[in-house]
């Protein structure tokens, strides 16, 4: 079973002041930190090995997420730094967790979704990967106001960037291959990312059940009513 990276080392600016002292993962939401949604979704569907890369605050996953063992899974720290200066951004930071995430493809998650998307259902996606007939696959989801412009399209099973666009849902699985030859440091997802997209290497599927970014402290309190109104299913204690 593929192995996961959930991404966790920004300050999440727009959560300020909450996030100043408690990382924006780590705020709760319906009895659970964001980041344990992601791990209970996570477990359900087998993904049991899970990487966490940090930054800011990164001492406070250690202590509040430990082995990971009360969830039923073991969890790693891909450790950039203390500070939200030393954050990688997403290409970075998986440059920097890939010796912690085997040689078979990944799981990239941000750990501040919380979503009902069946992560179970990209084990025949992971499998493309495997036998090289692509390098990466996509989640998108309908644009959110916020990004009204979109990411991507979808013409067949392929990720395209010909309208109409959709948005990247922070969910993709990766081969290790992608990333190959690529010096460590500071990088983002895109628009490095759209090369391999206008080569026919990513695919992508459309997801329009429930998934909540949460970037302010608006959009937080809004998600612990709606949670409070309508559950997650499954969300369980392991």
């Amino acid at each position: 079973m593929m192995q996961a990276l959930l991404l966790a080392a920004g300050r999440g600016e727009r959560m300020r002041p909450l996030s100043d002292a408690i990382p924006k993962p780590l705020l709760e939401a319906g009895g659970r930190m964001l980041i344990e949604w992601q791990i209970l979704a996570l477990a359900r569907a087998g993904v049991t090995q899970i990487v966490v890369n940090t930054a800011h605050l990164a001492p406070a996953f250690e202590e509040a997420l430990g082995d990971g063992s009360r969830w039923g899974v073991s969890i790693r720290f891909s450790r950039e730094g203390d500070r939200a200066e030393d954050a990688l951004e997403t290409g970075g930071g998986i440059l920097r967790a890939l010796p912690l995430l085997g040689k078979g493809p990944f799981l990239v998650a941000s750990a501040d979704i919380v979503t009902d998307f069946d992560y179970a259902g990209l084990a025949a996606r992971c499998l493309a990967l495997e036998q090289g007939a692509i390098d990466a696959h996509l989640v998108l989801v309908p644009n959110p106001p916020y990004h009204s412009r979109g990411d991507m399209g979808i013409e067949g099973a392929r990720a395209t960037r010909t309208p109409p666009l959709l948005t990247y849902g922070n969910i993709g699985l990766f081969a290790p291959r992608l990333f190959s030859g690529l010096r460590a440091g500071r990088m983002r997802l895109f628009p490095w990312l759209y090369d391999a997209v206008d080569r026919g290497r990513v695919t992508a599927e459309q997801f329009s059940g429930r998934w909540h970014n949460i970037g302010t402290p608006d959009e937080l309190f809004a998600l612990r009513s709606e949670l409070e109104r309508r559950p997650i299913a499954g969300g369980e204690t392991y």
